[in-house]
């Protein structure tokens, strides 16, 4: 949610807090500011509002430092203002500490303190844990190290959090819990830490990713020291980011957002780069090839996901039913472990996250490993803790997405698993050899379809203009475009505030036909394959009541064509394979409604990409 950035070096501090916040604010956007230390003072600047406003605020301001900690704020505790921005201070002001996460017993500890006679200026749980650490050092008589190692031991909840101090200026201290955290190492004595590689990469390859509850203790001239919270020595593992940095640039495109949609035909064919070869008939997913005869003989297969990853997960349980004939269930992973659900040691767990970092995703397979599942993990994000904590899996190599409303991750996750479960199928004999080639051929060659229907944006564009004032829309799909509807629906909720909901096209006589009149627009995808005829008179019912039509169909279509209002065409595909097409135009759509609202679209309101906590 929030981002988290810090330098510890011989460089100037504040220009690369700055340069690391702006490539964060796509984690949260309410607020940011900065601490540094310089000449024995801790200087504070932060500003609600976007990372600009901070930069305005602190010109002209003593902001020459060697040190430093740097954040932008999505708002959990308390709302987006100056004095809930962080970094905060301690009680004496001699310590700042920034904080992605949330500390759940906050409001205890704070009572406690308040009582011991602290005084708290924000409304945050980040502030009550600064004063925590220094009242333990104060009390125990311990030193900076060992009073954050105790009041780690006493919080409940999720943290990354860096401390800097006013009388130790030469020290930092970082640690984690169930909110990501990486540390660049730079040149001599020179240290970047932030939530994700983007501010690092610039600087170094070289990282360590922290686990939960490690300590980082960084201090000029000394080689950085990792402890847990027991206070065992643990040994730093170095890591090569995979990260380039034009990759986190917009490329001169205007929004991330449309960069990250017309990168879908590179970004599909990087999820399969190396692990299809259909003239040989080869699928090979290595990262999971030691656990295939698991899944093969699993029982059922649960998905766990959220928002957008769980649409891709909907999309997988066609996927996995239709080859492998494995039942699947599709669970929303904020909800999976509040409803005890049934878990045995013979069934396979696909936990689906963007970042691999998503709090309510990992909490399900905390869960699901506890009950002795097999975990697997999909996510984007080499070296998050999703990859780290689960049995096996597969990136999808989709490269950094930016957008806040996610485009290029939802088709990556889309290949890989049709990957996967094509994979499964074949070595289980669920799928006929030549309806696998079939598959496979079809698969190779979807970027090039995408590269066609990404041709089709001013078609999109013109309906974008006719509709952008709608208040309501209504998505419909069958089968495999049922996802893919509620896909639809979110991406337009998500950049453009306006209301839309996904139905299986079947069900709108069930309930949602009594919205329908001349000012709703319903978008239909009516691809030649998947129960054309009933979705043929789905829209003849929608028409009866007046609808305004916008059809996805496939490329040659004339019935649906005759009796649609708009009408955007796909190339023609595998039935299986139609969400990676029939996604594209309903991004197009979603992101051209947006601008044309003066919307903001890669940082909509209220959002934050990488929600790490529940």
């Amino acid at each position: 949610m929030c981002g988290i950035v810090a330098y510890i070096g011989d460089k100037e501090a504040y220009p690369i807090l700055i340069k690391g916040l702006k490539r964060l604010e796509y984690r949260g956007y309410d607020s940011s500011g900065v601490a540094l230390i310089n000449s024995g003072e801790l200087n504070l600047y932060k500003k609600q509002g976007k990372v600009v406003e901070l930069e305005n605020f602190a010109e002209g301001k003593n902001i020459t430092s060697n040190i430093g900690i740097g954040h932008t704020r999505w708002a959990t505790h308390g709302p987006p203002n100056d004095i809930n921005a962080h970094p905060h201070f301690s009680n004496s002001k001699n310590l700042a500490i920034i904080h992605n996460g949330i500390i759940e017993n906050y409001a205890s500890l704070k009572k406690e303190l308040i009582l011991r006679g602290h005084k708290f200026e924000s409304d945050t749980d980040t502030e009550v844990l600064i004063h925590l650490i220094e009242d333990i050092q104060h009390v125990a008589k311990v030193n900076l190290v060992e009073a954050v190692r105790i009041a780690l031991n006493e919080v409940i909840g999720a943290y990354a959090i860096v401390i800097i101090s006013k009388e130790n200026p030469d020290l930092m201290i970082a640690a984690k819990k169930s909110s990501p955290l990486v540390i660049g190492l730079g040149k001599t004595d020179e240290y970047f830490i932030a939530s994700d590689a983007t501010p690092i990469v610039e600087y170094t390859k070289n990282v360590i990713y922290l686990d939960d509850e490690q300590i980082a203790v960084i201090s000029k001239g000394q080689e950085l020291r990792l402890i847990d919270i027991k206070n065992q020595k643990v040994t730093p593992y170095i890591q090569e980011l995979e990260v380039q940095l034009e990759a986190i640039e917009k490329g001169g495109y205007d929004h991330f957002m449309l960069k990250e949609i017309y990168e879908q035909p590179i970004s599909i064919k990087n999820s399969m780069r190396g692990r299809i070869d259909a003239n040989k008939g080869i699928v090979s997913l290595g990262g999971i090839r030691d656990y295939e005869q698991k899944i093969m003989n699993a029982n059922r297969i649960i998905i766990v996901a959220c928002g957008t990853s769980w649409h891709a997960g909907l999309v997988a349980e066609y996927l996995f039913e239709d080859f492998t004939r494995i039942p699947v269930e599709v669970e929303y992973a904020s909800e999976f472990r509040y409803r005890n659900p049934i878990i045995s040691e013979n069934d396979v767990v696909i936990a689906i996250s963007q970042s691999g970092e998503t709090a309510d995703t990992l909490a399900a397979i905390k869960l699901a490993k506890e009950k002795g599942a097999t975990i697997i993990g999909i996510c984007n994000v080499v070296g998050s803790t999703i990859s780290r904590e689960t049995h096996c899996g597969s990136y999808t190599h989709a490269g950094p997405e930016i957008g806040v409303a996610s485009t290029k991750a939802f088709t990556g996750q889309v290949t890989v698993l049709s990957l996967m479960a094509l994979s499964i199928a074949q070595k289980k004999g669920t799928i006929t050899d030549s309806k696998f080639r079939q598959v496979l051929v079809e698969l190779e060659d979807i970027p090039n379809k995408v590269e066609r229907m990404l041709k089709s944006d001013k078609q999109v564009r013109y309906i974008a203009e006719i509709f952008k004032d709608a208040t309501n829309f209504l998505y419909l799909g069958r089968g495999y475009n049922f996802p893919v509807a509620l896909e639809g629906a979110l991406k337009l909720k998500e950049i453009s505030y306006i209301h839309a909901e996904g139905y299986p096209a079947a069900e709108m006589k069930h309930g949602p036909i009594a919205l329908i009149d001349e000012e709703m627009p319903i978008v239909v995808i009516a691809t030649k394959h998947g129960n054309y005829e009933k979705v043929v008179s789905n829209i003849e019912e929608v028409k009866a009541r007046s609808g305004k039509i916008i059809a996805i169909v496939t490329e040659g279509d004339t019935e649906v064509k005759a009796i649609a209002d708009y009408v955007i065409e796909i190339p023609a595909t595998e039935d299986a394979l139609s969400p990676l097409l029939t996604s594209i135009p309903l991004q197009l759509l979603s992101y051209h409604i947006a601008v044309m609202r003066g919307c903001n679209v890669d940082q909509p309101r209220n959002l934050a990409k990488s929600v790490t906590v529940e």
